[in-house]
This record gives structure tokens, C-alpha cells and sequence, in this order.
């Protein structure tokens, strides 16, 4: 059984890594021999495409644009996500299961449902084409990720450290700042991780929102490479692996970090 078990583990990996191993060798193969047969294993490998990437499509600005949206994002969204998914947690109120229901119903909704009417009140705030115009949409689904995420950690949290710090003489601000959050701190980065890669991957409100190449991120750059009589296909898998590379780079530093989020928000104490 354990034999089999290895063997369905080490197929599924093969099959997961399979497309970014294509991708990456793809994105150094160059564009006259992208499509012949065995032109991905057998070279030659040249990295022209990143040069064209950086050199002449100056795809840093993609990049900056979502580090800052996807950052801004994340920590509006643990800050008051926190808050809120505290309160929830810890305080009995009449109606606060409502609450979830409703914060679990409105990430239900299609983005597509939204773009219309976010548009026309972003439009009416001067907000179009900015980071604050991208930040307050993407809070419409971050929060209620947040929210349901952290409830779950605080859940499981021993109540009683809390009140030993009432007991103290500690208030609501200093308990949650020098005991919650230490105490949660596993789902709270976990929840900053999940919150981060779907704003860095999030594409139809950057679309429907950015008017040029100053406030475009990298889904919608990526998208926009297309020519009108050409597809550089080169240049879109180098830069899908430049894509990758953050979210490859955070899931691998704090993996551990997030088994230990997703299990503690998985138990309740």
C-alpha cells in the first residue's frame, strides 16, 4: 500500500511540475524554434526574451505596480480583516453568525457582477487609473477571505490568557497587539500569503480599472503583449515565469508557516 501510495504521489508531482518545467525552458528557447518538436530539450537556450522583457517592454513597471497594490491590499485587509474576524470571535452579540453568512455571500458574488457599478462610483471619486482604485475593489474579495480565515484561528485560541491580561489590567488594543496576535501569528501569515497571491494573480478588476501601461500589473501586462499581427509567445512565458517567481518564493519560505495556519484554523479550542 505504501508503494502504491509513493508511486500515485510521485506521478501527481510529475504532473504539477510538468507545465512550469515547459514553461521555463520555453521562455529560453527562442521564438523561431518555440514549436518545433524537441526544440525544449534540446536547445539552444538564450535569454532574449527577458532581455526584450526588461529592455524594451520595461516590465518592472508591472511589477512594481502590483508589489504595491498586492502589499497595500494585504495589510488593509489583515488589519481590518483582524479586527472584524476578532470581534466575531470573541464577542456574543446578537446576529454575528448573519454577519458571516453575509461576508460569506458577498465573495459568492461573480467579479463580473461588480466591474459596472464599482467602475461608475471609482470614476465619480477620481480614483480610476490609480493604486487606491485598485486597493478599495480588491478589498471587496480579500476581506471576506480574511475574515473567514482568521475567525477560525481565534476560535481556537485559549480564552483565558486573554482575560488573565483583563484581569491585569491590560485594554482591548494592548491584548490583541502583545498576546492575540503572537498567539495567532501562524494564521495571520497565512492569511497575509493567501490574501497577497490573489491580489497579485487578480486580473478583471486591474483590467477594467487601469487605463495604461503606468497602472497596468502583471496579469493585465501579460495580457496586453498580443500585436496586432504577431503573438511574442516568448516574451509571455518569460514573463509568466517572472510571474511565478514570488508566489514560488513565498509559498517555499513559509510553508511551513502555512501547514501550521491552515491546521490551527482547522481546530477549534
Amino acid at each position: 500500500m505504501t508503494r502504491w501510495t509513493t508511486r500515485l504521489a510521485v506521478g501527481a508531482i510529475i504532473i504539477t511540475a510538468f507545465p512550469l518545467v515547459w514553461m521555463v525552458l520555453a521562455s529560453f528557447t527562442p521564438e523561431s524554434h518555440l514549436f518545433e518538436s524537441r526544440a525544449l530539450w534540446r536547445g539552444p537556450f538564450v535569454a532574449d526574451h527577458y532581455r526584450a522583457l526588461f529592455d524594451e517592454r520595461n516590465f518592472w513597471i508591472p511589477i512594481r505596480n502590483s508589489l504595491i497594490v498586492a502589499a497595500m491590499t494585504t495589510a488593509l485587509a489583515v488589519t481590518l480583516g483582524g479586527a472584524c474576524a476578532y470581534a466575531l470571535a470573541r464577542m456574543r452579540f446578537r446576529g454575528r453568525y448573519t454577519i458571516l453568512a453575509f461576508v460569506l455571500a458577498v465573495s459568492m458574488f461573480p467579479q463580473i457582477s461588480l466591474v459596472a457599478p464599482l467602475y461608475l462610483l471609482l470614476r465619480e471619486a477620481g480614483l480610476i487609473n490609480t493604486y487606491p482604485g485598485l486597493v478599495l475593489p480588491y478589498l471587496t474579495f480579500a476581506m471576506p477571505l480574511t475574515i473567514w480565515l482568521l475567525v477560525g484561528y481565534f476560535r481556537q485560541l485559549p480564552p483565558d490568557v486573554e482575560e488573565a491580561a483583563a484581569m491585569d489590567g491590560a485594554g482591548l488594543t494592548r491584548t490583541l497587539v502583545e498576546i492575540v496576535a503572537p498567539l495567532a501569528w501562524p494564521g495571520i501569515a497565512t492569511t497575509a500569503i493567501l490574501t497577497f497571491v490573489y491580489c497579485w494573480n487578480e486580473f478583471l478588476f486591474a483590467l477594467s480599472f487601469t487605463l495604461g501601461p503606468e497602472r497596468y500589473t502583471v496579469p493585465v501586462a501579460i495580457a496586453l503583449f498580443r500585436g496586432q499581427y504577431q503573438v511574442p509567445w516568448g516574451q509571455i512565458l518569460a514573463a509568466a515565469v517572472v510571474a511565478t517567481l514570488p508566489v514560488i518564493v513565498l509559498v517555499v519560505l513559509f510553508q511551513r508557516r502555512i501547514t501550521q495556519g491552515l491546521t490551527a484554523g482547522a481546530v477549534k479550542g
